[in-house]
């Protein structure tokens, strides 16, 4: 079997708040206030396949988009090991790193944000390839024009800045200069969930072309299973931090193990069944500055007994190529 892509061991992030003056005068004082970390990806293992589309689904919150960034190499793990071809990460120097960010990029959330006001489209998508050598100056509008078209987009109107493009417009940019580079794997973070439902079919049918134009490589990360079902080879469920269920789209779909898989699935909103009540999952989602302890979702979950609030269940293989970690599957 090949080497993977991406491959995470245990990765873990955490977000401190130190204690300012008054804080730390306090504490002298007797006060109780200590430090708050926020563990925002807890102990996360996970490989990405050349070629593969994996789908990353959780609600707001559970650590997907942190999870994401770390992939891209735009924010360190706190511990763990991430992977690149079967090489460390954090090992990397030089050519070699600077390969494994380019050939790693990330399709941003907000395409209001994510583009600079104050440079032209042409500089937003042909910069990073200039300055890496991938084109010349001579070929600069061209490369630019060819990036534009691949990605949908009128070359003539390179010229123009952001905010005279529409939302799905800016999400194209955003992809244009992402392929610019000539990656070979994309974090897509909720890439189309601030678009028209119209444009989003656009972007998700542009997706699915680059893929078999360019064999890419996705994270797709999403809270919509709809998208995630449409797109995706194999399906990873996160939950406050912690991966709780991985199998292959199809399976996640037809044969959900999780609690928290069977809940969002029975949430989804379905055109044949409309007299159903779709009940929300009870309870909100807890904060990741004071997780539960043991199962994190044994404070909503139905099914939960007195071993999930202790301890925490492995992630672990209940079926060829399907994993899941809950202590119900001890009890089959």
């Amino acid at each position: 079997m090949s080497t993977p892509i991406i491959e995470l061991k245990g990765v873990s992030k955490r977000f401190s708040k130190k204690l300012d003056f008054a804080g730390k005068l306090a504490q002298k004082l007797g006060v109780p206030v200590k430090e708050e970390t926020v563990h925002a990806v807890d102990e996360v293992s996970l490989t990405v396949n050349k070629g593969e589309v994996v789908g990353l689904v959780g609600e707001s919150g559970c650590g997907k988009s942190t999870l994401g960034r770390m992939v891209a190499g735009i924010m360190p793990a706190t511990s763990g090991e991430i992977r690149w071809h079967g090489r460390e990460l954090g090992s990397l120097s030089g050519a070699d790193a600077r390969q494994a960010q380019l050939q790693t990029q990330m399709i941003f959330q907000n395409p209001y944000a994510s583009l600079n006001p104050r440079m032209r489209v042409a500089d937003i998508v042909g910069e990073a390839p200039l300055v890496h050598g991938l084109t010349r100056r001579g070929e600069y509008d061209t490369y630019v024009d060819d990036q534009l078209r691949r990605a949908g987009l009128d070359p003539s109107l390179k010229r123009r800045y952001p905010h005279q493009f529409s939302g799905g417009q800016r999400q194209r940019i955003g992809i244009a200069r992402a392929l610019a580079v000539q990656p070979e794997f994309i974090v897509c973070d909720e890439a189309v969930a601030a678009l028209d439902v119209s444009i989003q079919a656009q972007i998700l049918n542009l997706f699915l072309d680059l893929r078999r134009e360019l064999n890419l490589t996705y994270l797709f990360i999403s809270h919509d299973l709809g998208v995630v079902e449409h797109l995706s080879d194999r399906v990873v469920i996160m939950y406050l931090g912690r991966v709780v269920e991985e199998a292959a789209a199809e399976e996640v779909f037809r044969n959900a193990n999780h609690p928290y898989t069977q809940a969002l699935l029975d949430e989804v909103p379905r055109i044949e069944v409309r007299k159903k009540h779709f009940a929300g999952i009870k309870g909100e989602i807890p904060s990741p500055l004071n997780p539960p302890s043991g199962c994190h979702f044994h404070p909503r979950c139905p099914h939960a007994f007195d071993r999930c609030k202790i301890e925490r269940p492995a992630l672990r293989e209940i079926a060829p190529g399907h994993r899941s970690a809950c202590h119900l599957n001890d009890r089959s």
